[in-house]
């Protein structure tokens, strides 16, 4: 397992984090969280306590810590107990504290939102419109990644049908068609433009969101024309559909003279607004 370790800070407290490159999750220092949300002057015991009571509920929890090295205040690299965010959460529902209360006040509300969510799925795409708002994106951006959106669904509808498996293998087949188009697989592309748990769509241009919008959108009306019955064959599907808007990326790429792939992400999309925001003050003083 490959981690970078990392210090994080929570009310001025440390939490040690590590990333794992495999997993491509974030894993993080119970004793730290819970020293953190219960000031207890004893964590490592609390917890000793806290796992035992979770085993004797039989809690399946308790069967998927795992122990990572990290460095403790006293510069030395030991073992200690990590959970990934799923987990830690399951954990702080755990903890009687005033401070685990918003923790568990923001699970309920998420919960509620993605039962609503269910009944009326409309609310999920005003959530999502609101969100990227939030963050800074521009209407024309968030109108394309919506699009994006649909487009991902109808693919991964035809995948079901051709009795393609989630998880793995629709991963495998993303990565088809990013090779394809892009050049790079799914992580080699998030690693370029400097991503961890982070969505890749979320942090592509508006051309590479196109252009990707393009390759799945290929892939789907390919599919249906060539109704592969093998996971070999939707290999090959996928393949077509990511070299047709590769060939689309390598001729804007010849007409313009640039990349289309840019290192770019969300947080450089941010800065581009609020540049713009602080010039357009400027020029109404």
């Amino acid at each position: 397992m490959e981690e970078k370790n990392k210090i994080q800070l929570f009310e001025d407290k440390r939490i040690r984090t590590a990333w794992n490159d495999e997993t491509e999750e974030w894993y993080f220092s119970i004793i730290d969280v819970i020293e953190v949300l219960t000031d207890s002057r004893e964590p490592r015991r609390y917890w000793s306590d806290l796992k035992n009571k979770l085993k004797d509920e039989g809690n399946q929890l308790y069967d998927k810590i795992v122990r990572l090295k990290m460095t403790a205040r006293d510069g030395k690299s030991r073992l200690t107990d990590v959970a990934n965010e799923a987990e830690l959460l399951r954990i702080i529902q755990s903890i009687p504290s005033p401070k685990a209360e918003p923790f568990k006040m923001w699970l309920a509300q998420v919960g509620k939102e993605r039962i609503d969510e269910t009944i009326d799925p409309e609310l999920a795409i005003d959530r999502a419109l609101s969100t990227y708002l939030r963050k800074g994106y521009t209407k024309e951006w968030i109108n394309q990644r919506l699009q994006a959106i649909q487009v991902r669904k109808e693919l991964t509808d035809e995948w079901e049908d051709r009795g393609v498996k989630q998880g793995v293998e629709y991963a495998l087949l993303t990565d088809e068609i990013s090779k394809a188009w892009s050049g790079m697989s799914t992580r080699q592309y998030k690693k370029y433009k400097g991503l961890k748990k982070e969505n890749l769509r979320d942090n592509m241009t508006t051309l590479e969101l196109v252009l990707n919008m393009l390759a799945e959108a290929t892939t789907t009306e390919i599919s249906k024309t060539a109704e592969p019955e093998t996971f070999e064959e939707n290999k090959r599907v996928a393949k077509r559909g990511g070299q047709i808007a590769g060939n689309a990326r390598k001729e804007i790429e010849k007409d313009t003279g640039k990349s289309v792939i840019s290192k770019r992400n969300a947080l450089d999309f941010s800065k581009l607004i609020i540049d713009s925001i602080e010039e357009k003050n400027k020029d109404d003083e």
